[in-house]
């Protein structure tokens, strides 16, 4: 059967991590909302308020230098980066994109620590509001996959 929701599992224990949120202001109504899933999923994982440090940056292009500074502290077990970059007239949102997801793989990959993928990049403003809300809240996802991931390793 083809999912295209995503279906979350079933929450594990989450008392003792430490992650951190980092997420961009651009297009900040949606970003919250994708914050508001993450901090949900962190909750139902049992993440203490006093050990989740959220982190605001201007874009979704300095999202990737913020992880790392989070990282060089050696306090996460976890990163959730969260953004969102709507399609435009010109090529920039390719651009930005495509730097943001390989500059948050080469830190995961060196650092060894899960950072889950909340970066959005809706054709439209409607595409990225049902991405941001509900049962398909892309933040909510990307915290599932980055505990998962700091659980299972």
């Amino acid at each position: 059967m083809l999912r295209t929701e995503f279906k979350p599992r079933e929450a594990g224990n989450g008392a003792t991590l430490r992650v951190g949120v980092i997420v961009s202001r651009f297009n900040e109504d949606i970003t919250n909302a994708l914050l508001a899933g993450a901090l949900d999923t962190l909750e139902a994982w049992k993440v203490k308020d006093k050990n989740i440090t959220v982190v605001r940056t201007p874009g979704a292009f300095e999202l990737p230098l913020a992880a790392s500074r989070l990282l060089k502290t050696k306090k996460y077990d976890a990163l959730v980066a969260i953004g969102c970059v709507i399609k435009g007239e010109t090529k920039h949102d390719e651009y930005i994109s495509s730097a943001v997801s390989h500059g948050l793989t080469q830190l995961m990959i060196e650092y060894r620590i899960p950072i889950g993928f909340g970066v959005i990049t809706p054709n439209s403003l409607a595409q990225a509001k049902a991405r941001a809300t509900g049962k398909t809240n892309h933040g909510a996802s990307a915290a599932q996959a980055a505990l998962e991931m700091t659980v299972n390793s």
